[in-house]
């Protein structure tokens, strides 16, 4: 683990250590104690908003379950009514007559907008109806029961409460027909909403109670269907925003808000679109949709309402069937909580400030009694240092233990004084005696440096010349063979040697080039004479020559040759010793691929003359091996006897000339071997010490 570095600018100041110990708690634990306040009223804020806005849908959906209760026990109070069955009965015409009048009286003294009686059959019998009904809606109040109500019947009497029904705009008819007109409402495009094609909303929702009317023997007469139409119901979300918001229970002039959806669109609202227009008809987001009607979560939360941010609760709402048809939301603006919690870390900001500035000067005038004596101390130290022997602390007006501190460094500097004169004597003399020392070592290292490498080198040149020796004994003698073999096989077949003329050529040039190898080696001893006469090459020529002799070879193998040969120069160098070189690497870059691969063959002029690339694409050279690569009897290849690459550098180098070796760096598997020569052979020695290795790496 890498420790904390101290910066330099406070490392190396105690005055700078003095006031930052003084001022850090100021600097960094007070504005960090502010951000940690922050933080928290920020989360304790928000907590506190969602707590409030929380127990608002609380109070709001107690209210709403209390409607649903008042139709529903209202409903069943009618239907089990004397007067009701007295008017049913039977024989009693006069009764019936004044059903409808009393049906109207129950539904205004609820306060429902509906109150149906329908027959067993499902037909009309009496509606407690406003007066002054137009023809077409006391035509359509003669349908028939809705098929929705008629499947929502509660036939459990105890069940006193009303329940929550999505009516279409033709069954709304039939049931309250005078009150189709609130249920057309134009959508309105809303920001965030989710994306829809309908421009307007005609469906309803009512909150309707639908109980069976049943005489003393237990027969039912008919059916009473009572309830409440939501939709654009005023009356209804204003007394529910009274009950959740009453005058002056918000601070900071918050304004509350109810909102009833039919899905997502507001059918009844107290939020205003501008000035007195209510925003019936906009959408709430898509996010809280999601939510809330699609995942049936309530949404407690800020919320984008219409124009403002609102801390908001959404609670959806369900059917007879439990499927979720809308939202009941409550929720406040955010934006006078807002400014307030600014306002109060503004003033607690403001209050830290203060005490930190007066912190800080009281804290920098204590330091500055500590620091000071020590600054002095620390100039007159930074004077000896600089060469004045002479500078002194002098008296200082502090009496504690800096001032001692001031006292005795005067003295230790006077000690000094003196021991330094003696340790200079000594030292002089020890250097000249380091000295003295320091060159014998160096000159004893130098002989047995040289003496090493010339023994090693001996070494090596016995061991070559035992080598080549003996190769040169066994290989003369099948040459000779083969040579005299040839010459009977020519002079044999006479003119008939014409056909393959070409071919026994190519095997005289063979013999020649095994013979020129024998004398290479029974030569190498001497590096500094040349095994053969020297030509000007041209290196693509004999690039191309060298991979027709090596064809057989590549025959046999998946590899594709690729040509970059670029070179004009020509170079100096004898041609047999060139094409061994150039056909001992393509043979090692041919046994590098045994499954095949690419084999590149570059030319390029340089400075001194051309150099020459021969890159496979194999598996590369182990980091250890690069090293030794060039060494006689040092080989990669279970087969190999490593002298291959140590001869091809023996030859090149007789010309001045430098083979490298290294992987490939462009990301690819393989080796790269760069053979450079020159235009003029160099002796050797001149190419190591004069312009350098033409082309080297």
């Amino acid at each position: 683990m890498i420790g904390w570095r101290t910066p330099r600018w406070l490392a190396t100041s105690v005055r700078n250590k003095l006031l930052a110990m003084a001022l850090l708690p100021l600097l960094v634990a007070f504005p960090l104690l502010v951000l940690a306040l922050a933080i928290w009223s920020n989360q304790a804020y928000d907590r506190l908003l969602i707590t409030k806005v929380r127990s608002d849908l609380a109070v709001a959906q107690g209210y709403f379950d209390q409607v649903l209760i008042e139709v529903g026990s209202g409903t069943l109070g009618v239907a089990d009514s004397r007067a009701l069955a007295d008017a049913l009965r039977p024989g009693t015409p006069e009764a019936r007559a004044q059903l409808s009048a009393h049906l109207a009286a129950e539904r205004e003294r609820l306060g429902l907008d509906f109150l149906v009686l329908y027959d067993t059959a499902g037909r009309p019998m009496a509606r407690g109806a406003p007066p002054g009904l137009s023809v077409e809606d006391q035509r359509a109040g003669q349908q028939r029961l809705p098929p929705v109500l008629a499947e929502s019947v509660q036939t459990q009497r105890e069940r006193a409460k009303a329940r929550l029904l999505l009516l279409d705009n033709e069954a709304l008819r039939a049931v309250v027909p005078h009150l189709a007109s609130r249920t057309s409402i134009a959508l309105v495009p809303t920001r965030n909403a989710a994306p829809t094609k309908r421009e307007t909303e005609d469906r309803a929702m009512v909150a309707q109670a639908t109980l069976p009317v049943i005489d003393a023997q237990g027969r039912r007469l008919g059916v009473l269907s009572g309830g409440l139409l939501l939709n654009q119901n005023l009356d209804f979300i204003d007394h529910i925003n009274r009950i959740v918001y009453p005058a002056g229970s918000l601070p900071f002039d918050s304004q509350g808000t109810a909102t009833l959806f039919l899905e997502d669109v507001r059918i009844t609202t107290n939020v205003r679109l501008f000035q007195d227009r209510r925003a019936i008809g906009t959408r709430v987001s898509q996010a809280v949709r999601n939510t809330v009607l699609g995942e049936g979560r309530t949404w407690l939360d800020l919320a984008f309402v219409v124009n403002d941010w609102y801390v908001s609760a959404y609670e959806p709402l369900t059917d007879v069937h439990g499927q979720r048809i809308g939202m009941l939301y409550v929720g406040f603006t955010e934006a006078p909580f807002r400014l307030m919690r600014y306002a109060m870390l503004a003033l607690i900001g403001l209050i830290f400030g203060g005490v930190m500035a007066a912190s800080a000067w009281f804290s920098l005038r204590w330091a500055r009694s500590i620091f000071e004596p020590v600054q002095q101390m620390n100039l007159t130290m930074q004077c000896v240092e600089l060469g004045d022997s002479t500078a002194r602390v002098g008296e200082l007006q502090a009496r504690d233990e800096l001032g001692a501190l001031a006292g005795h460094l005067d003295q230790l500097l006077d000690v000094i004084d003196d021991k330094t004169a003696a340790l200079q004597r000594w030292a002089d003399e020890l250097d000249r005696k380091v000295a003295e020392r320091t060159q014998e070592l160096q000159a004893s290292n130098a002989s047995l440096k040289l003496a090493q490498e010339q023994l090693v080198k001996s070494e090596k040149l016995a061991a070559i010349g035992q080598l080549t020796a003996s190769i040169a004994h066994e290989i003369n003698n099948p040459i000779a063979v083969m040579q005299g073999n040839l010459d009977l096989m020519r002079d044999t077949l006479g003119p008939r040697a014409d056909a393959v003329r070409g071919e026994l050529a190519l095997l005289d040039q063979q013999i020649e080039r095994m013979r020129i190898i024998v004398t290479q080696l029974l030569q190498y001893a001497r590096p500094t004479e040349y095994a053969g006469y020297v030509d000007a090459l041209d290196l693509n020529r004999t690039v191309e020559d060298c991979l027709v002799l090596v064809s057989h070879l590549l025959a046999k193998t998946g590899i594709t040759i690729e040509r970059d040969l670029r070179a004009t120069h020509r170079v100096g160098i004898n041609r047999q010793e060139l094409q061994q070189v150039i056909i001992n690497l393509l043979i090692n870059a041919i046994q590098a691929m045994p499954e095949g691969g690419t084999l590149r063959l570059g030319t390029r002029d340089n400075e001194a003359g051309a150099e020459l690339q021969v890159i496979d694409s194999g598996s590369g050279f182990p980091p250890a091996a690069l090293e030794r690569l060039f060494r006689p009897f040092f080989t990669t290849k279970n087969d190999g006897n490593g002298l291959g690459l140590w001869i091809s550098q023996g030859l090149v180098e007789r010309y001045g000339g430098h083979i490298s070796a290294a992987n490939r760096s462009d990301g690819a598997h393989g080796a790269v071997l760069t053979v450079n020569l020159y235009t003029e052979p160099q002796a050797p020695q001149a190419a190591a010490t004069g312009n350098g290795r033409p082309g080297a790496q």
